[in-house]
């Protein structure tokens, strides 16, 4: 039994050892498979991986992402002529979405309008189901936004830092200084003028690095630009008025310390920058300017030749002139001399002194005081003067007295800067010096009708229509304007714009201010709405409070009265 037994078991033993024989066989080659495919899973998930990446690499960057220039798009920062600043760039974040990676855009879209709830649905959702590989959702977020929109932790958005405008003087100076579209590119005023002068194309080839820009320094004061804007904010709402507007021009260079145009807009959220009544009527707006211009209608008397000022003109009655009769507003029915004129607003005098002159003599003198031309300066926004196609003796004869041409409240009073100095300077907003002015400067009257004019204004201020322009300790002086305006092809008997032109210290004129205001109403029932009632208490205003800033002494005490003195 035992070797039958031994046998058996040895024949069991052998068998056994064949099965884990097999079993070996059999698990080791599944294991070999396994490893085969774990390594082949690999192999696809890091071939898509280089696949990806290589198509990307090849994609289109601005059909694939944002333009690399955004990076290096930087302005310089403007700065007022105390350097304070008007204008700079802070970092903002904008929100993007990959829309190869959004799942479900409805869900994007759903979350989205919590935090942007003014959100296009529709437009989002076509960028969301577009396949791109990249697409502005939102740009310029707030922080508060941009933490919101982090939170709801969704997959392929994401939020990219770019550059924005910031302006602290906000709607202050917003027509001098301009906007900049979302790209931060100039596209008005002076961050338009700064872009022209070669900063669009340094952002183009993305050399505008920040660091590299120094700041632009301006002539404006922004001290003088405050009181300038709220003295014609006040004025505005004062006399019920649809615009207002000033201007402070430094008489000596022709720079811009000032200027200012109700309503107008906050540049850090001008939602209605190009809203018609937005206009910047100072350079932007073209009108009659009323009896302001009779300073140039009696500048152009005396500069000629042909009259004096004990000059006298026959204002008796009314001047006829074909169909039409030219009478004065309140007149004194008299002969009157030439300050008188002046002083009462004749425009009967004032068409009798053009006539003196004749017809191309009087456009003549306009064209070389710059009224006719459009003005050269940085500001994009100037419009250009109108005039009569030909001129004949009815045009000069209007004209005189402020009707039949029109042109901007700036170019007004470059024009009698020349008049109270004798040189015109085309207007600039940036630095310049009486030395630098003196070499572009070009003598266009004589000096005895600059001191002829000076008089003259300082007269209407201390005894014409100008009185409440007057300003203790700083010798104003200056001309009210009341033209009617055109409504309908006619001209309205209510509907007025209103301005004054002055200058000070009249000894020596520094500055001109002139302000202007549309369509005033009455400030109390029973009272007129002409210049003299309103755009001459806002110089007024001006002067009393910035006249030191801008560097005027007042003497106290020492009023020089004007002294009529012949002139042959």
């Amino acid at each position: 039994m035992i070797p039958f037994l031994r046998k058996r078991r040895k024949s069991a033993d052998e068998a056994s050892s064949i099965v884990v024989d097999g079993s070996r066989k059999s698990t080791g080659g599944k294991q070999k498979n396994r490893v085969i495919m774990t390594m082949a899973v690999f192999f696809a998930i890091y071939g898509a991986i280089a696949g990806r990446l290589v198509y990307l690499g090849l994609l289109d960057p601005e059909s694939g992402g944002p333009p690399e220039s955004r990076v290096t798009a930087s302005r310089p920062d403007i700065v007022d002529r105390n350097g304070e600043v008007l204008a700079t760039d802070i970092k903002t974040a904008s929100l993007f979405a990959e829309p190869r990676r959004i799942v479900d855009a409805d869900e994007v879209i759903e979350k989205l309008s919590t935090v942007l709830p003014d959100i296009n649905v529709e437009q989002t959702y076509h960028k969301l189901k577009s396949g791109a590989g990249f697409v502005w959702l939102k740009r310029q977020l707030t922080p508060r936004q941009q933490a919101e929109i982090f939170q709801l932790g969704l997959p392929g958005i994401g939020f990219r830092t770019e550059k924005r405008r910031f302006y602290p003087a906000g709607e202050t100076i917003s027509h001098i200084i301009g906007l900049t579209n979302i790209d931060n590119q100039g596209i008005s005023g002076l961050e338009k003028y700064i872009d022209d002068q070669g900063l669009a194309d340094l952002q183009a080839s993305g050399l505008a690095i920040a660091k590299d820009l120094k700041p632009v320094k301006l002539s404006v004061d922004l001290r003088v630009q405050h009181i300038v804007h709220d003295e014609i904010s006040q004025a505005l709402e004062r006399y019920h008025a649809i615009a207002a507007g000033a201007v402070v021009l430094n008489a000596k260079t022709g720079e811009v310390v000032a200027m200012a145009s109700v309503p107008d807009y906050d540049p850090n959220n001008p939602y209605n920058a190009h809203e018609k009544d937005r206009l910047n009527r100072m350079s932007a707006g073209v009108y009659e300017m009323g009896s302001t211009i009779k300073s140039f209608t009696t500048a152009m008397a005396l500069d000629s030749g042909l009259a004096n000022l004990e000059s006298r003109f026959d204002a008796s009655r009314p001047l006829r002139i074909g169909r039409f009769t030219i009478k004065d507003f309140h007149g004194k029915g008299r002969v009157l001399t030439l300050p008188e004129v002046f002083i009462y607003s004749s425009n009967i005098g004032s068409a009798k002194e053009a006539d003196m002159v004749g017809i191309e003599g009087h456009r003549e003198f306009l064209k070389r005081l710059g009224l006719l031309d459009r003005l050269r300066t940085e500001l994009p926004e100037v419009a250009s003067p109108t005039e009569p196609k030909e001129w004949k003796k009815v045009h000069s004869i209007t004209i005189s007295f402020g009707h039949g041409m029109s042109t901007t409240p700036l170019q007004t009073a470059v024009g009698a800067a020349a008049l109270m100095n004798g040189r015109l300077l085309p207007p600039t907003f940036l630095p310049r010096t009486e030395a630098e002015a003196a070499e572009i400067g070009e003598q266009v009257v004589k000096e005895s009708t600059v001191e002829q004019m000076r008089y003259l204004y300082r007269l209407n201020a201390e005894k014409g229509s100008g009185k409440r322009a007057e300003v203790p300790g700083f010798r104003v002086g200056g001309k009210t304007g009341t033209a009617e305006k055109v409504v309908n092809g006619r001209y309205s008997s209510d509907k007025r714009f209103n301005a004054f032109l002055a200058a000070f210290p009249m000894d020596n004129p520094q500055y001109i201010v002139l302000s202007v205001i549309d369509e005033p109403k009455p400030e109390k029932p029973g009272m007129a709405a002409t210049s003299g009632l309103n755009a001459a208490p806002i110089v007024a205003n001006i002067i009393r409070r910035s006249g030191v800033l801008l560097g005027v002494t007042p003497e106290f005490g020492h009023e020089s009265a004007a002294t009529v003195v012949s002139y042959q």
